[in-house]
């Protein structure tokens, strides 16, 4: 019988942790769920065409960077992002993406234009359940 823990750690992959960093003087590695959320992360900060071998990977976020802080574009937002991740990240299945604005009179001035990106997710192999809070930056900071 084969062990199923290692079967499914196996499929979730291990790797160099990115970006790059030393942990007791060697290069840091993550694992398992950690690796897929660090996949996640480099698929939404990855510009389309950035990758000279993969022009269509990443969820091409950065073209919105300069649209008005309102409900269009969080949803377009979350548009993106769910069909980059249900495109590129095939060890999760989504269960929702949220982009919530920040309240504009609370935060500081370097704080304005703030969405933050929730995003849950199952991990296929051990049905465990995770969230990520990836911030995306509008810089006109206005609303329209």
């Amino acid at each position: 019988m084969i062990d199923s823990s290692i079967t499914n750690n196996a499929v979730l992959g291990q790797g160099i942790a990115f970006p790059l960093q030393l942990q007791n003087g060697t290069l840091g590695m993550n694992a398992y769920e950690s690796q897929v959320a660090q996949s996640i992360r480099l698929i939404l900060s990855t510009a389309k065409g950035e990758r000279v071998m993969r022009p269509d990977f990443g969820a091409g976020l950065e073209r919105l960077a300069f649209e008005p802080n309102n409900t269009v574009t969080a949803i377009l937002i979350q548009q993106q992002v769910n069909e980059a991740l249900l495109h590129f990240e095939p060890r999760i299945e989504v269960l929702g993406v949220s982009v919530n604005q920040s309240d504009q009179a609370a935060v500081t001035a370097s704080q304005k234009g703030e969405l933050l990106i929730e995003i849950s997710y199952r991990v296929k192999t051990t049905d465990s359940i995770e969230n990520l809070v990836y911030p995306f930056y509008i810089e006109r900071g206005v609303s329209a």
